[in-house]
C-alpha cells in the first residue's frame, strides 16, 4: 500500500482536496477531522485536556473549548507543547491504525503538521503539498470562520514557512485559484497515483499540478 502524506499551512485548501480523492474512492485520514472527533464530548482528548487543565479547558456543550486552548497556547510555549504532548500521541495512533484499515489502491494521510512534526513521516512513501499565496490563505481561514486575520498569521507562524514546505515536497499542487480548479490537480495527481502503486514503485521526480 502506498501512502500519500498530504500537507500544508492553514488555508491552503487541504480539505477541499482531501475530498477529491475520496470523490476517486480513496481512503483518506485526516489528522483534522481526528482532531474534531477526539475533542468531542466524552472523549479521550476532551477527558486528558480537561484533567490537565481544569474545567475551563471544556465548552458548556462538554466540547474541548478550542477558542480558550487557542489563546492560552498561543500566549504560552509551556501550555501548549503540554496540550500537544496530550493530543498528538492520540491523533497519531488513531491515524496509524486509519491506514492500516486502508482499501484503495493508494490511501491519503491528509496532516497539517506533517512536516513539522515528523512523526507521520514513516507512514508515508511521498509528500504533497497543497500550495497557495500566504494573503489567500488567510482570507481562506478567515473566510471559514472561527479566527481573525491576525489569529491566522499567528498560526501560519508556528507552520513551515512556504518555501521551506515547498523544498519537502515530492509534488506540489497549486491552489492559487479558484477551488472549483482543483477537480482537474487532483485528477491528474490521481491518476499518477494510480500508476506509482500498479507499478509498486516509488519515484521521487517533483511534480507541479494546478498551474
Amino acid at each position: 500500500m502506498r501512502i500519500v502524506g498530504l500537507t500544508g499551512g492553514i488555508g491552503s485548501g487541504k480539505s477541499a482536496v482531501a475530498a477529491r480523492f475520496r470523490a476517486h474512492g480513496i481512503d483518506v485520514a485526516d489528522a483534522d477531522e481526528i482532531a474534531h472527533q477526539l475533542s468531542a464530548p466524552g472523549a479521550a482528548g476532551t477527558a486528558a485536556v480537561v484533567a490537565a487543565f481544569g474545567p475551563d479547558a471544556e465548552a458548556p456543550d462538554g466540547a474541548l473549548a478550542r477558542a480558550w486552548l487557542r489563546e492560552r497556547a498561543f500566549a504560552d510555549p509551556s501550555f501548549r507543547a503540554t496540550l500537544e504532548g496530550l493530543l498528538h500521541p492520540l491523533i497519531g495512533r488513531a491515524i496509524r491504525d486509519a491506514a492500516a484499515r486502508f482499501e484503495s489502491p493508494y490511501g491519503i494521510v491528509s496532516a497539517p503538521l506533517l512536516l513539522e512534526r515528523g512523526n507521520l513521516m514513516h507512514l508515508v512513501d511521498r509528500v504533497l503539498v497543497v500550495d497557495a499565496p500566504e494573503d489567500a490563505q488567510v482570507r481562506r481561514a478567515v473566510a471559514r470562520g472561527g479566527v481573525d486575520a491576525e489569529a491566522v498569521r499567528r498560526i501560519m507562524a508556528t507552520q513551515l514557512d512556504r518555501g521551506a514546505r515547498l523544498a519537502r515536497a515530492h509534488d506540489v499542487l497549486d491552489n492559487s485559484g479558484p477551488l472549483h480548479a482543483l477537480d482537474t490537480a487532483v485528477a491528474a495527481l490521481h491518476r499518477r497515483y494510480l500508476d506509482l502503486a500498479a507499478a509498486g514503485g516509488n519515484t521521487n521526480r517533483p511534480t507541479e499540478a494546478g498551474s
